[in-house]
């Protein structure tokens, strides 16, 4: 039988929400730790599936993949001391140096992600040059009907008012190269997340992101 999320995992996570503090969480340790093997589980088929399109994800660890779901309140007006979700980065993170995936389980808030996220500049200069040089190739992997089905449109968070530096205002792709994050993202209902089919449904949407990321990462093989 195929690894799947369970409906406890979720519970879990409703019941964190709701009392978000280190004694309930304590009372409630061996809730967390199955959820946590539950979502391993799931991540460690994912992986598998995944790497038939992706083959450089076979080197990834399913429990390496996984956030902690402590969060770090030292500069947050939230002290909350635990994430209300479950995040694993197969190959993307915050600053990653190239293109990958993410997978977010929260119920009513689940979601799929690939691209660069919050990239260092010199990364981002060189993704920026990739678009500007290549910018007829790049809006062939964006349009494409199935890209285009799951991802309307890019992530526009922080995205600049004016043309970068070191390129000129009348670049035909000027619009992309005002973007700070080259993300998707693909929200998930509850239902799809807890589908006995999820890995291999999840998997589909993922490999409809492996052009995006092979052309991010293009600068940088």
């Amino acid at each position: 039988m195929p690894a799947s999320i369970s409906t406890s995992t979720f519970d879990f996570l409703k019941n964190l929400t709701r009392n978000n503090n280190r004694e309930w969480f304590n009372e409630n340790k061996s809730l967390y730790t199955e959820s946590q093997e539950n979502v391993i589980s799931f991540l460690d088929e994912l992986i598998r599936e995944m790497s038939g399109f992706d083959e450089e994800l076979g080197k990834i660890d399913a429990k390496k993949s996984l956030f902690r779901i402590y969060r770090d309140t030292r500069f947050s007006k939230d002290k909350s001391p635990y994430k209300t979700n479950f995040g694993a980065s197969l190959g993307m993170g915050k600053g990653s140096q190239k293109g990958g995936y993410y997978l977010h389980l929260e119920p009513g808030k689940s979601f799929l992600a690939g691209g660069i996220y919050m990239p260092e500049s010199s990364v981002l200069k060189e993704v920026r040059k990739e678009i500007s040089l290549y910018g007829e190739d790049f809006l062939k992997v964006i349009n494409h009907k199935d890209f285009k089905k799951h991802f309307p449109q890019l992530d526009q968070e922080d995205k600049l008012k004016k043309v970068p530096q070191g390129f000129e205002k009348e670049d035909p792709m000027a619009e992309y190269l005002k973007l700070k994050n080259f993300i998707v993202v693909y929200s998930l209902k509850d239902e799809a997340v807890l589908d006995t089919n999820a890995v291999k449904n999840l998997a589909k949407v993922f490999k409809v992101m492996k052009p995006f990321n092979d052309f991010l990462n293009a600068p940088f093989l």
